[in-house]
């Protein structure tokens, strides 16, 4: 339990600090991703899952973390 919430705390550090950083790109990124269709996006959601994913594998693999 202790580690969904470490990964939820991280999560929210990055997203607050994109939005107080440059909240101008996030805006940029919002319209590009309005502009993609829905395939795409999906696309993009589950590749980045895949990429998540192994990160995670290959950490668990080499003993970090967990």
């Amino acid at each position: 339990m202790i580690w969904l919430l470490t990964g939820l705390g991280l999560v929210l550090v990055i997203e607050g600090l994109a939005l107080a950083l440059a909240p101008s790109r996030i805006e940029e990124a919002l319209e590009f991703l309005r502009d993609l269709g829905p395939a795409r996006r999906r696309a993009l959601g589950l590749i980045t899952l895949a990429f998540g994913v192994a990160i995670l594998w290959g950490l668990r693999a080499f003993g970090v973390g967990f």
